[in-house]
């Protein structure tokens, strides 16, 4: 079994943001992987549709991986949280799904779904629709932290290839988005990052 921890924001102050990048994808990411019971992570900016600019696909071993010591020491965005805003962290249960599920190529893209402020009835509606148009769409219910969405659905897309997922579906509520990956998709032993990823 496997968790998956999803941070989404956005960075308001385009004078610094290739600073806050380097930071984000370089220290910040071998800082979180060093935690205890923390295993995967990945760094996407949208590329179509709708939604936060920013998305960080965290994977752990358990929910006690956001509640140890050296957690709660270092997590946040230090220096840079005067330009964050829209900011959620959601965990959501993965079931069955192996982490190498969530990890996407240089070249391809993950398409999400979210439903933000949407009650769980109306959400699982909306995912119904999506899901019509999404049939490999993997759906996670959210089991902790901000809760800002019910559910979620992730899709890694391959060598590019396109999705509906910023198309509308008829609920302004939905977001429908692409995120291209602008890290690899690391693993907790591989530290330190790529100088390419900063």
């Amino acid at each position: 079994m496997v968790f998956v921890y999803v941070v989404r924001c956005r960075f308001t102050e385009p004078a610094r943001e290739q600073a806050w990048n380097a930071w984000y994808s370089g220290p910040k990411i071998e800082q979180m992987l060093a935690q205890p019971l923390f295993r995967t992570c990945q760094r996407f900016r949208r590329a179509a549709g709708t939604g936060r600019d920013y998305l960080t696909v965290w994977t752990v071993e358990n929910p006690q991986a956001l509640a140890t010591r050296q957690y709660r020491a270092q997590w946040g965005f230090a220096e840079w949280t005067p330009h964050i805003t829209d900011w959620s962290r959601d965990l959501f249960d993965g079931a069955a799904a192996p982490e190498a599920a969530f990890a996407v190529t240089a070249d391809g893209a993950l398409a999400v779904a979210a439903f933000d402020h949407m009650s769980e009835d109306d959400a699982a509606a909306a995912r119904d629709r999506v899901a019509r148009a999404e049939p490999d769409m993997m759906w996670l219910p959210a089991i902790g932290l901000d809760r800002h969405t019910p559910i979620i659905g992730l899709r890694p897309l391959a060598n590019g290839a396109l999705s509906r997922s910023d198309q509308d579906h008829g609920d302004g509520r939905v977001q429908r988005a692409v995120y291209r990956p602008i890290t690899r998709h690391y693993s907790a032993p591989q530290v330190p990052q790529e100088a390419a990823d900063r």
